[in-house]
């Protein structure tokens, strides 16, 4: 059945010589892959340009029950992204997201709320200048746990409590487990919860304080939602961020 599909690309890997395999979000129908040409002509050319990491396009499907991997055609940009995929730290950024959310979006029924906040990130991560961009990553995830709903509840928290990752509160003494931030660290979750992407230049940390944080994060989600271990693209954000 053919239909009109709104993409998030998320990720493109070789299959064989003739084809990649193309993973996408779409508004429509959830987590959806195709298969698009590997050939270096120019029609090919044009598609990996219109698919890079986090592209927000519009194509044409033709869906097929009960195939897990499908084609496309007509391929449009629905955004017009002029700094993503040019700029080292939008590029990094874009990578890095992209492989979260592709562990993230496991199959599972279209989510409009879900694919619309994801798409305006996009535009976020493509309008903001660089020099704001240090904290991108950890206020989108931030925010992406509260539409997930997995955010914790920062109401609870006082000076000196511990934040338990494994119960998602505070606490007054660590917990028995090691799934939690130190109190120094712990003052962090509340701050995170009240950024926004026109506020989160504003919060000043040192490269060590925004990797932990991020680490933390990274735990959390994979307590609470799914496995973000082994992120090839982590290195490399660490070295710009």
């Amino acid at each position: 059945m053919k239909q009109t599909l709104h993409l998030i690309i998320l990720r493109t890997i070789r299959h064989n010589e003739r084809h990649n395999i193309l993973t996408a979000f779409s508004l429509e129908s959830g987590r959806v892959a195709f298969a698009v040409s590997a050939g270096s002509g120019r029609a090919a050319s044009r598609m990996r340009a219109l698919m890079m990491p986090l592209s927000i396009v519009e194509c044409e499907a033709d869906i097929k029950p009960g195939r897990d991997i499908h084609t496309m055609a007509n391929v449009r940009s629905m955004t017009a992204l002029h700094g993503i995929h040019s700029h080292p730290v939008r590029s990094s950024l874009a990578m890095f997201l992209a492989e979260v959310l592709g562990c993230i979006l496991r199959d599972g029924p279209p989510d409009s709320l879900l694919w619309q906040f994801i798409a305006d990130g996009i535009v976020n991560l493509d309008r903001i200048p660089p020099a704001k961009l240090a904290n991108f990553h950890l206020c989108f995830l931030s925010r992406l746990a509260a539409v997930l709903g997995i955010a914790p509840d920062i109401g609870s928290y006082s000076d000196g409590m511990v934040f338990d990752m494994a119960d998602g509160r505070f606490r007054m003494t660590p917990p028995l487990h090691p799934h939690f931030f130190s109190a120094a660290d712990s003052r962090a979750v509340p701050m995170l919860g009240r950024l926004t992407f026109q506020t989160m230049h504003l919060w000043r940390l040192s490269r060590d304080e925004r990797r932990r944080i991020l680490d933390g994060i990274l735990e959390y989600y994979s307590i609470h939602y799914a496995t973000l271990t082994g992120l090839k693209s982590l290195d490399i954000l660490r070295t710009l961020m």
